[in-house]
């Protein structure tokens, strides 16, 4: 008589009861997560500069490189990982699998839509971090980042069922194409569809977006994708009409989302962001909260340029930066932020030389500067400009004309200098006449 060993029961699936981790170890599925996850670093790492200081920067560009280059990938990888069973004759043993089609559905499309979220979500995990050490203030946007991942997810399922539906090979790489020009050209739209897609683009460093935004979102594309499965998965064919709930979910958070300002869309002035932070010097120096770190610099880089205007009549009170238009006596200054890499200005006398341009600048009607000192007029606005604060020498304009000017207000004692540059603060820069020559 022979025995019988039977293994003990355990508790534990074996790993043929496991069907999800197998499909999530096998086919593409790994392979489109670590190219979404490259996609994005090398994105991100060949444009550093111009995010790795702010949160609203890193947020942005982030979100514009998951929904433009990560979600057309998603959508091909997504597309022909659902085309495998036929192209390998394996969709019979599929359907003979004792689950509901919904069920093994939701298991084939799982590669599909987690791998290149997760490659899209560790991306933004490496950028965070790589911004914390340089921004000053604010907070990074996880929620419009969740929003970003789930879209990646919803692009790869929904391109994983028409591999299933649509028979032609070519179909993967033709939707990848198509995905990338509709997300392209939608950011481009002035109308409020454009914050429909997952790649709208957005500026300003002060702003956040509404609270209810990110969920909203979340709403219109998984709404879209659940409907496209549930329309394919549901059998007997009765149920299909089920898939209307998601869709309706859908369509509605849509219309939540085309209610938003087209110009604004879901960003709002932050008033923590955008207040004003000063030092103590005369003229006084403002930036905004977001950009508070970069104040001594300015500061430091304005100093000797405020040394010469302290005390003069019609002079500055205070240069302020940020979306506030300025008060009387106050003169704008160039973005901050925008002029920085990671936390430090990235060139002190072409910003010095810009504020001196906007702080001699002057809104004139058609057919004011005119006349036959005109020519002579603007020559000596671009000496007085290049006197106080020298154009870098890889940068600007050509002085040459400019340089007789140049080198008489060099020449004058400082007692001279701060008459002269008082006469020229007081004229109309809008009429020629009044412009003193040097």
């Amino acid at each position: 008589m022979t025995a019988t060993l039977t293994p003990p029961r355990t508790g534990r699936a074996t790993p043929a009861q496991k069907p999800l981790l197998i499909e999530l170890r096998r086919g593409l599925g790994p392979w489109t997560g670590l190219a979404a996850l490259l996609t994005v670093l090398v994105t991100m790492y060949g444009k550093a500069p111009g995010w790795q200081g702010h949160w609203a920067a890193v947020t942005n560009l982030l979100h514009v490189s998951a929904g433009l280059l990560a979600g057309p990938l998603a959508l091909a990888a997504g597309c022909w990982q659902g085309g495998r069973d036929r192209r390998r004759g394996t969709a019979d043993l599929w359907e003979s699998v004792p689950r509901s089609p919904l069920r093994r559905l939701f298991v084939t499309v799982a590669p599909s839509a987690l791998w290149p979220a997760a490659g899209v979500l560790l991306a933004d995990a490496v950028c965070l971090l790589a911004t914390w050490p340089y921004a000053s203030a604010g907070r990074p946007y996880l929620e419009l980042l969740a929003t970003d991942v789930v879209a990646v997810a919803t692009l790869g399922a929904l391109g994983h069922v028409v591999g299933r539906v649509v028979r032609w090979r070519l179909t993967a790489p033709l939707l990848g194409i198509v995905g990338y020009v509709g997300l392209a050209v939608g950011t481009y739209t002035q109308s409020a569809a454009r914050w429909l897609g997952p790649a709208a683009d957005h500026q300003f460093l002060w702003d956040r977006p509404v609270w209810w935004f990110g969920p909203v979102s979340m709403v219109w594309t998984t709404g879209l994708a659940l409907t496209a499965l549930l329309a394919h998965g549901l059998r007997p064919a009765r149920l299909r009409p089920l898939a209307l709930v998601p869709l309706a979910f859908a369509v509605a958070a849509a219309g939540l989302i085309l209610r938003l300002p087209p110009d604004e869309g879901p960003w709002r002035t932050d008033p923590a962001l955008s207040r004003q932070v000063c030092d103590d010097g005369t003229p006084q120096v403002c930036l905004t909260a977001v950009d508070k770190g970069l104040l001594p610099e300015v500061s430091a880089a304005l100093a000797p340029l405020n040394a010469r205007l302290k005390g003069l009549p019609g002079a500055p009170v205070r240069w302020i930066g940020g979306p506030e238009a300025p008060a009387p006596g106050e003169v704008g200054l160039p973005d901050a932020g925008q002029e920085s890499v990671r936390g430090r200005l990235l060139r002190p006398d072409l910003y010095v030389n810009s504020a001196v341009t906007w702080l001699f600048s002057a809104t004139c009607t058609p057919g004011d500067f005119a006349g036959p000192n005109a020519e002579r007029a603007s020559t000596i606005h671009l000496a007085v400009i290049e006197w106080l604060a020298p154009t870098p020498e890889d940068y600007g304009p050509d002085t040459t004309a400019a340089q007789p000017y140049i080198d008489r207000l060099h020449a004058k004692s400082p007692a001279a200098q701060r008459d002269y540059l008082a006469r020229y603060l007081a004229a109309d820069g809008c009429d020629p006449d009044e412009v003193p020559v040097p």
